[in-house]
């Protein structure tokens, strides 16, 4: 546990401080042949999972919790409150490194990329927020539900969300990275403090709030 999140610390310092060089060869060059793929169907599935990010990550929190408010059940509302803060933790993060890095988008630095200009977004280019919460949402699941039809299909559109970002001509490659480790290891850590917290306060029911008056 302790190497996993020492694992994560390092990324995410290498990521922080990579992009305030110029964007290296292998970083354009990789993006410039993932956006190079411009077959009609590509794209329009890039441009369908790009857009499910904000409606997935709002949505399973609070179904979650509607849920768990209907039938009565107090983990199923502790995880449903999990997620969400995952995915806070997350955002924050990323929209805080986006403003001090400050890097500017791949289609603004290279202006041969192929970007709808319909699609062009004016917040900085690092990291990737839309991958960043698309996997603190699936690394969240796969920790509480850790079954093999929770992780396969939660990571496989997290990372389709990485890839359309990319194939869209909105990040780089290295902003992508960025993202998804920053929303693991937001999740990851999250779920430590969560543990930690309702360990200490003796697992108290949230349902009903009896244990807090």
């Amino acid at each position: 546990m302790c190497k996993f999140t020492t694992i994560i610390l390092l990324s995410c310092a290498f990521s922080i401080f990579s992009p305030q060089i110029s964007a290296q060869n292998a970083d354009i060059e990789l993006l410039r042949s993932i956006n190079g793929s411009t077959s009609t169907g590509l794209r329009q599935y890039s441009s369908f999972i790009s857009n499910t990010t904000p409606e997935v990550v709002i949505a399973v929190p609070v179904i979650m919790g509607t849920i768990a408010l209907i039938e009565n059940n107090d983990d199923l509302l502790k995880n449903a409150l999990y997620v969400g803060v995952s995915i806070g933790v997350s955002a924050g993060i990323s929209y805080s490194l986006k403003y001090a890095v400050n890097r500017t988008r791949p289609y603004i630095t290279y202006p041969t990329l192929n970007v709808n200009p319909a699609i062009y977004e004016s917040s900085s280019s690092f990291p990737s927020s839309h991958t960043s919460v698309a996997f603190a949402t699936a690394t969240a699941l796969s920790l509480e539900y850790p079954k093999w039809y929770v992780i396969a299909p939660t990571y496989f559109w997290a990372c389709s969300v990485g890839y359309s970002r990319m194939n869209l001509g909105l990040h780089y490659p290295s902003d992508v990275l960025a993202g998804a480790v920053i929303g693991s290891g937001s999740a990851y850590i999250t779920y430590l403090v969560n543990k930690w917290y309702w360990k200490k306060n003796n697992n108290k029911k949230l349902i009903g709030l009896q244990a807090y008056l």
